[in-house]
């Protein structure tokens, strides 16, 4: 149902985008929803960012701040915007709508009846509740995909946030040593997790409409897309086999595998084949380790990974990283440097292939130094990526409204003047 129309103006970009021409109405809110819809523009659909005229996506309040007079953790001008809306909001378009107004529906309907997609991440109920649900969206176009992300899917109206899920999922158990408390990972996996889920959910729901006619609800938990990943290791049948689950910087199932000290810092080797051990005992200068009948099989190297893993941390740890590094690859073994967050996002291999990118303010332009995510997916024939910088709030407000459901300047402004926009 989308329209050439409905793009946005600069569409050469967009020509080879897989998504070109989906137009994806953006309810969203936070990070799971925006995620999902900043996966769906980078891929090229046309997303129409819907925020409460009062303040937007609370997001943009979220600190840090970057504006004129840089970065701050206090808002300090009317250009800053924050870090978490410079990356979310990128190549979307927003619309300011006031949902819980009674007008806001038929402005609503005519968004939907020009839209593939809606996504929303409320709280399960909450669209209905306000009206803009998937039964009545499906009433105006029944062609449309509704995607919900919600903390416990469909008809659960809990409330729940990353760390709930990443302690419901049993992940917090599965990091740490035994005996430690429940470790919490500082990437939100639990907020990052469904939105990827409901990125497939949605593209192929589009393929059997394409098939069908008929459009559809996507319904995806938070909590259940974390614990599906979670379960996709048999953690309880290995506690079962009296394998540790918890196991600290190794692997109980596996060894050499582990992180293991430097002098200025830490490397993450995996060696587990007999090639890759072999070549582990090389760099240590230890051949004699692969004929040491503890070491010289695959199974024997796991029941004694205690005593292996001593032998690798004695001699990592009177080398840097570097040092270790180089003798390790020497032979041919997986090893790499552990970095921190800007080393790592900053290196000019990822950044070459799109899968982190530079940020940009709307009226700033680039911004020194500072990276977001980027698209890890690369085509052959077609063009992905983030190229336009994260709008200000209902910024497009004309063009959307003006060009895109053809509403006149006298309407426009009443919808204004009683709130609706």
């Amino acid at each position: 149902m989308a329209l050439e129309s409905s793009r946005h103006a600069d569409t050469s970009a967009q020509a080879q985008s897989p998504l070109a021409g989906v137009v994806v109405i953006d309810l969203t809110i936070a990070l799971a929803g925006p995620y999902a819809t900043q996966l769906l523009a980078g891929l090229g659909a046309t997303v129409i960012k819907v925020e409460n005229p009062s303040g937007g996506d609370p997001a943009r309040e979220n600190a840090p701040y970057y504006g004129s007079g840089g970065l701050r953790i206090v808002r300090g001008g009317d250009d800053d915007m924050s870090l978490s809306m410079l990356e979310r909001g990128r190549n979307k378009l927003s619309v300011t709508l006031n949902l819980k107004h009674p007008r806001s529906r038929d402005v609503f309907a005519d968004l939907v009846r020009r839209a593939d997609v809606v996504v929303e991440n409320f709280s399960a109920g909450t669209a209905d509740r306000l009206g803009v649900g998937y039964a009545f969206a499906a009433s105006v176009q029944p062609e449309i995909i509704y995607t919900s992300i919600s903390g416990f899917g469909a008809g659960d109206a809990r409330k729940g946030m990353d760390t709930i899920f990443q302690a419901l999922s049993g992940m917090m158990m599965m990091a740490g040593r035994e005996g430690d408390p429940p470790v919490r990972s500082g990437i939100p996996f639990g907020d990052l997790t469904g939105p990827l889920f409901a990125v497939i959910g949605t593209l192929s729901a589009l393929l059997l409409r394409a098939r069908t006619g008929r459009g559809q609800h996507v319904d995806v938990s938070l909590l259940g897309a974390l614990t599906a990943v979670a379960a996709s290791e048999p953690w309880g049948t290995l506690e079962r086999a009296e394998i540790p689950m918890r196991t600290g910087n190794t692997v109980p199932r596996l060894a050499p595998f582990g992180i293991f000290s430097t002098l200025d810092g830490h490397v993450a080797l995996c060696a587990p084949t007999d090639i890759f051990a072999q070549g582990v005992f090389a760099a240590l200068d230890r051949p004699a380790l692969g004929k040491d009948t503890r070491f010289s099989t695959r199974d024997g190297r796991v029941a004694n990974a205690a005593a292996l893993h001593a032998e690798i941390e004695h001699w990592s740890s009177a080398l840097t990283s570097a040092a270790a590094v180089a003798a390790l690859e020497a032979q041919g073994v997986p090893v790499a440097i552990v970095r921190g967050h800007d080393e790592a996002i900053t290196d000019p291999r990822v950044i070459a292939r799109g899968e982190t990118s530079p940020l940009s303010h709307s009226t700033l332009g680039p911004i020194d130094g500072l990276y977001g995510s980027g698209l890890p997916i690369r085509f052959s024939e077609a063009s992905v990526g983030y190229d336009r910088p994260a709008p200000r709030l209902g910024e497009q407000n004309e063009f959307v409204y003006g060009n895109l459901l053809g509403y006149d300047a006298a309407k426009l402004m009443s919808l204004g003047q009683h709130g609706v926009v």
